[in-house]
């Protein structure tokens, strides 16, 4: 019989643990970090993090300021980095023309999410990054760890629609902002255990013993 998405939940949480992710000392740096992390890994974004705050404060004000040679030397080690600085620049001018933090709080996450999927750049795994992780709402994101894990378990075909996983996640579960941050954070940690081994699911972490770290 099918997993649950809540026994899911609860055999990676047995497994692994609560999770501290997305790491950042900001709601704005996340928002920098969903955009940076677009077709690169994590640690490629942290180096490029560093290098900005290494030149300026990270807020949207000093990252306009920079030219744009000086973006892309920042920006260069998340790769594709010409593509990002332009898709930085905009997020960062559209941010400011928003009204910041506090006025993006004050919109539905309806709303929000349209108009984040509006600017240039954006798609719905960036969005939804942003809405779940630097804005606290319940909004669940989908990215190939997910799509990998579900379709191994047999829970899913694969070509299922990003929205139509989306809606999956969020109707089969409480709508708690905590909770889908650990879900999902879970599912991460897993992929990085787990997703380029060869093995299958049953014998790699979820219904058996936990993979070596």
């Amino acid at each position: 019989m099918a997993l649950t998405y809540s026994e899911l939940y609860q055999r990676l949480l047995s497994l692994y643990g609560r999770q501290a992710w997305w790491p950042a000392d900001s709601p704005f740096e996340v928002m920098v970090g969903s955009i940076l992390t677009q077709n690169t890994n994590w640690s490629n974004v942290e180096k490029a993090l560093v290098n900005l705050q290494q030149k300026i404060n990270l807020d949207a004000e000093s990252i306009l300021s920079l030219t744009q040679e000086e973006l892309e030397a920042c920006l260069k080690p998340s790769g594709y980095f010409r593509i990002k600085t332009q898709r930085l620049q905009v997020y960062c001018r559209w941010y400011l023309a928003q009204g910041g933090y506090q006025a993006l709080q004050q919109l539905s996450t309806q709303k929000l999410r349209q108009l984040l999927l509006a600017v240039h750049g954006i798609g719905p795994e960036t969005a939804d990054d942003i809405l779940l992780y630097a804005l606290d709402r319940p909004v669940f994101v989908i990215d190939a760890y997910t799509r990998r894990l579900l379709i191994r378990l047999h829970m899913i075909k694969g070509s299922e629609h990003y929205e139509v996983l989306r809606r999956l996640f969020e109707e089969s579960l409480p709508k708690r902002v905590d909770l889908y941050k650990q879900f999902h954070a879970l599912i991460i940690m897993h992929g990085k255990q787990c997703g380029r081994k060869k093995k299958d699911t049953h014998s790699n972490g979820i219904f058996g013993k936990a993979p070596r770290k």
